[in-house]
């Protein structure tokens, strides 16, 4: 079997696994605020996805992103999920030759997107107490040239959680101008935050914000997310997009509640995963050789260094496995650092929680002796 489709059965059995508790994909399984399932019935009823919806998105859900962003000038291209935009944009405009510079931790995804038209990959490392967990921005400066076409940053980064300063976003803005190089926002993780900048505006012209409603608002399976830029940019991009019939109207009906009604059901899902965070810290905090690098995580998430304890992290998570529980292995995000940690994500009931800090200590003990190969994506 190829590594393909090998993945993609393992995703498959993930999906299909009756109450499995998903602690690994940052994914959001509170229940939708009721306006939102209602938008959603009601398009259903209606029978609107006979039609294909406007190629830039509804109009009223792209005002909707703009506003909530407070990016006013810009524009918003709904897209199928910000994954399908990060494609179109590395494929838009990284070209053969190209540098696209990121760091390491980042979201591996547009890595591939860059290489596979021929750009090179260049990261910078920021896992480690030694960087702060953060990007320098003294640096990125050094590490750029000419020949740097973009530059992109996941911020709160997954899966350390940490978040860039005031200070820093203004200077990693201002070293994209300096070479002319196309800055990618990722703030797929914003709303989770304590602190959030954004770059947009201090470098508008060339700024591309990403954004998502898998998180937030628990949409991932329905695949709508959003690139926001300036209006020249968004038409470049809307020349020739990967999908130039429509988001699902669904999806994109259930995003426009949610906005709507994201004041009063937000809150409570923010409260919640970060006293779900304080569970997770308090476990591990009762075991030896465990470390919690970024507390409070910025994200829905938390990185736990297994180093100390003596515990490979594929053999934690092929354990929590066989409990029904999925939480993932650091080398999905890094091949330098991914020996060194786990990632759990936070936004599931406490109940998800708690079952996984009571399988915790038994659950160590069996990994530590758990040293053959073992297969996860």
């Amino acid at each position: 079997m190829n590594q393909s489709a090998a993945r993609n059965r393992h995703f498959d059995r993930l999906v299909n696994t009756e109450g499995l508790k998903w602690l690994g994909q940052n994914t959001n399984h509170y229940p939708v605020h009721p306006s939102v399932k209602a938008a959603m019935i009601a398009c259903l009823d209606k029978e609107e996805f006979h039609a294909y919806a406007p190629p830039l998105g509804l109009e009223a859900l792209r005002a909707g992103i703009v506003a909530d962003l407070g990016l006013d000038g810009m524009e918003a291209m709904v897209t199928d999920g910000a994954v399908s935009g990060l494609y179109h944009v590395c494929h838009t405009f990284c070209r053969p030759g190209d540098r696209f510079v990121t760091t390491d931790p980042t979201w591996a995804w547009p890595m591939s997107f860059a290489r596979s038209v021929g750009a090179e990959v260049v990261q910078l490392p920021i896992y480690g107490d030694e960087y702060g967990f953060r990007l320098d921005p003294e640096r990125l400066r050094a590490a750029v040239d000419e020949r740097t076409r973009m530059i992109y940053i996941v911020d709160p980064n997954n899966p350390i959680g940490s978040t860039q300063t005031a200070e820093e976003i203004e200077a990693i803005a201002e070293i994209a101008r300096s070479v002319d190089a196309v800055l990618v926002h990722d703030c797929t993780y914003r709303d989770f935050a304590y602190d959030h900048h954004l770059a947009a505006r201090h470098y508008p012209e060339k700024t591309i914000t990403t954004w998502s409603f898998s998180k937030w608002l628990g949409l991932a399976g329905l695949r709508v997310g959003a690139l926001v830029a300036a209006p020249d940019m968004i038409e470049t991009l809307a020349a020739a997009p990967p999908n130039n019939l429509g988001s699902s109207i669904l999806a994109q009906r259930g995003a426009l509640a949610g906005l709507a009604a994201k004041a009063e059901w937000f809150p409570a899902v923010l409260e919640s995963q970060r006293a779900n965070q304080r569970l997770v810290k308090e476990a591990f905090d009762a075991l030896p050789g465990f470390r919690l690098p970024v507390f409070p995580s910025s994200g829905n998430f938390l990185v736990i260094e297994t180093v100390e304890a003596g515990i490979r992290p594929e053999a934690l998570c092929a354990v929590m496995a066989r409990h029904g529980v999925m939480i993932r292995q650091g080398s999905y995000h890094t091949k330098t650092f991914g020996d060194r940690f786990i990632k759990v994500s936070v936004t599931v009931p406490t109940e998800w929680v708690e079952t996984f800090c009571r399988l915790l200590p038994e659950a160590v003990e069996e990994a530590r002796g758990l040293n053959e190969e073992i297969a996860l994506f």
